[in-house]
């Protein structure tokens, strides 16, 4: 069956159990109408002041009638996922609930992986082999990235998006394989893209996805999507649980800034954007990254799918002009 996923866990054990993984929120975003999503959810109940990302996450899964279960992170992702499991739960969905602990405590993290397993009434054997296979797939977003940064053949947006799909891999490895194979072959084809500002995205995967176009329509690109990166597993270690250890979004915010800074220097970063989402309590984390990056930061705050709004334009324009 198809099984929901509200954020980044070990796809490994979904696919050794025959099942399909299936990222939510790349669903809700990819929908042609996600604002619609989060007003049934408003209507449902959901109220104004939570997360757009909660509603939307909520509205899919009710409207997806193939995804009877999901695994749900009950620590390391949202403070609001408690009650959205008791809302679907409400609704007849299965909640599988799985927890990163907080200190990256290696027996507890493989602990919770036993406990999918069994669940899922899979295996190590079979969960490890999965890994296997798994890691040859992220090797090719590995090197999207690369060209991304290192070479400028492939935008910002593109970056962002095969790195984010690999959450899942589209339900699908070898389509994600052969469609990602041939997404490298035709960035590698092109020209270097011409020189621009070089950005990091940093926070969460945006829920207006028109921001890298416009971030390069003023003469700047992102060449280091932070979280996106992670959900791609870039670590090349063969131990399933030290994967997932050294994941860095679900844990505190200091290993995350560890990740920034070795990869904003290796990727010559001239600013960060860092994006947070209304009434998530990683606004908070903001002041710990200003004083902890010695780089210039924007603080960019979205709210709702819908486009890029006068404001944040502004906002971006200002940032850019005051970098070159």
């Amino acid at each position: 069956m198809k099984i929901g996923l509200t954020t980044t866990v070990p796809v490994e054990v979904i696919f050794a159990a025959g099942h399909t993984p299936v990222d939510i929120n790349n669903i809700f975003i990819g929908d042609q109408n996600p604002m619609h999503l989060v007003e049934e959810a408003e209507i449902a109940g959901y109220p104004r002041n939570v997360c757009g990302w909660i509603k939307g996450l909520y509205a899919t899964v009710l409207r997806e009638e193939d995804i009877r279960a999901v695994v749900a992170v009950t620590q390391g992702d949202c403070s609001n996922t408690h009650a959205l499991m008791e809302t679907w739960q409400h609704k007849g969905i299965e909640i599988i609930p799985f927890a990163f602990p907080y200190d990256r405590d290696y027996d507890m993290l493989k602990l919770q992986i036993e406990k999918l397993i069994q669940v899922l009434g899979t295996d190590w054997e079979q969960t490890v082999k999965w890994k296997k296979n798994l890691d040859e797939v992220r090797s090719l977003a590995w090197e999207l990235d690369r060209l991304t940064w290192e070479e400028n053949r492939a935008t910002g947006f593109e970056n962002h998006l095969w790195q984010v799909s690999s959450s899942d891999f589209n339900g699908d490895p070898d389509k994600f394989a052969r469609d990602l194979a041939g997404a490298l072959a035709e960035a590698r084809a092109r020209e270097p893209l011409a020189p621009a500002l070089r950005l990091g995205f940093i926070g969460v995967p945006p829920i207006v996805p028109e921001l890298y176009d416009y971030l390069e329509a003023q003469g700047a690109r992102v060449v280091f999507n932070e979280v996106q990166r992670q959900f791609s597993m870039p670590f090349q270690v063969e131990d399933l649980v030290e994967q997932y250890r050294l994941y860095t979004y679900p844990y505190n915010v200091f290993g995350r800034i560890e990740d920034i800074k070795r990869q904003a220097e290796l990727r010559r970063l001239d600013g960060l954007i860092h994006y947070t989402q209304s009434f998530c309590f990683r606004q908070i984390e903001d002041l710990i990254i200003r004083q902890e990056i010695d780089l210039p930061i924007l603080t960019l705050e979205g709210d709702s799918p819908t486009r890029l709004d006068a404001r944040s334009k502004m906002r971006l324009d200002s940032f850019i002009e005051m970098l070159k």
